[in-house]
């Protein structure tokens, strides 16, 4: 019996090899925040495009720079992506004094788009703010007082925190955490007042009453709180939003890139995997290398203008 199972794997080593290399995307936020959502509905969907199972593995910190850097130090043979958030690729790279250890601009490539994402600014549902207003006009007679998380200095949640302390003349307490379901956790049970990260990462806390939803942060917003009022409203100019995709690392081949891009697009197609992704406060998106690349160019250039006009530096 071992001489045989030893002569099967000797004659099948592809199959070996094939599950070491098991195409993997990374994600460099915790569980239960919207970008290992995305990064495990978009992992089931080319599972079933492909017809190979593709796993996912999360690697959390330095705003997922730490994954990032994983997958840029990683091979090119199209085994590894990143599941690549509008943060880490558009704000990380201009924010003055942040000690990255790659450079998104140029040692990752984009692959392909998956989906946009609304903001929504939530406290919790026990504590005492039943507006947006409220909750500036309360920063403003306490400066100090008030505080809100984000999923990690340099985060899309801390900048849009720092833009609205800026834009509003306030005087805000950021909180970082290690993803954005920690810090929800934490504004649901009261330590912190003030989040505004994906909807995604708080729909089931908003549906379910643990988080009030105070405001949305753009102007698309979402069908299921189509009624909520805008940031906006409160903070003139003050509007974010988001998106999620797939990256690779540089040196990755052409025709890879095309093989995941094509492969993530019929993966958008399946009815099933949309409502999953609407559910979740997140548009569905098909865009490919060249679209999604100048989509990172054009919101790098308008980041950076608002960390330099907040001021913002991550030292």
């Amino acid at each position: 019996m071992r001489g045989l199972l030893l002569a099967l794997l000797l004659l099948t080593p592809g199959l070996a090899l094939a599950q070491e290399r098991a195409p993997r995307i990374i994600v460099g936020f915790a569980p239960g925040g919207t970008a290992d959502l995305v990064g495990r509905l978009i992992a089931e969907g080319l599972s079933s495009a492909t017809g190979t199972r593709v796993v996912v593995e999360n690697r959390t910190g330095a705003n997922g720079m730490i994954a990032a850097e994983m997958v840029a130090r990683g091979p090119t043979d199209g085994s590894v992506l990143l599941q690549c958030p509008m943060g880490t690729m558009t704000i990380g790279p201009e924010m003055p004094g942040a000690n990255l250890p790659i450079d998104p601009r140029t040692e990752l490539v984009a692959v392909a788009n998956v989906a946009l994402s609304s903001y929504g600014a939530v406290t919790g549902a026990r504590g005492p703010y039943q507006s947006f207003s409220q909750l500036v006009a309360a920063a403003r007679a306490r400066p100090g007082s008030i505080t809100y998380a984000s999923a990690g200095v340099g985060s899309a949640q801390h900048l849009t925190g720092a833009r609205l302390a800026a834009m509003a003349g306030l005087d805000l307490v950021h909180v970082p955490y290690r993803g954005a379901a920690p810090a929800a956790l934490d504004v649901i049970a009261g330590r912190t007042d003030l989040l505004i990260t994906n909807l995604g990462d708080v729909m089931r806390q908003i549906q379910g009453g643990e988080l009030r939803l105070l405001a949305l942060a753009d102007a698309q917003g979402v069908p299921e709180f189509a009624s909520a009022p805008r940031l906006s409203e409160t903070v003139p100019g003050l509007e974010v939003a988001g998106w999620f995709g797939l990256c690779g690392p540089r040196g990755m081949a052409p025709a890879s890139i095309a093989r995941w891009a094509e492969a993530t697009e019929r993966a958008l197609q399946d009815p099933t995997l949309r409502q999953r992704l609407l559910e979740n406060g997140l548009t569905p998106l098909v865009e490919g290398p060249d679209a999604f690349a100048a989509r990172m160019q054009r919101d790098r250039a308008a980041w950076g203008e608002a960390i330099r006009r907040a001021n913002i530096r991550a030292d």
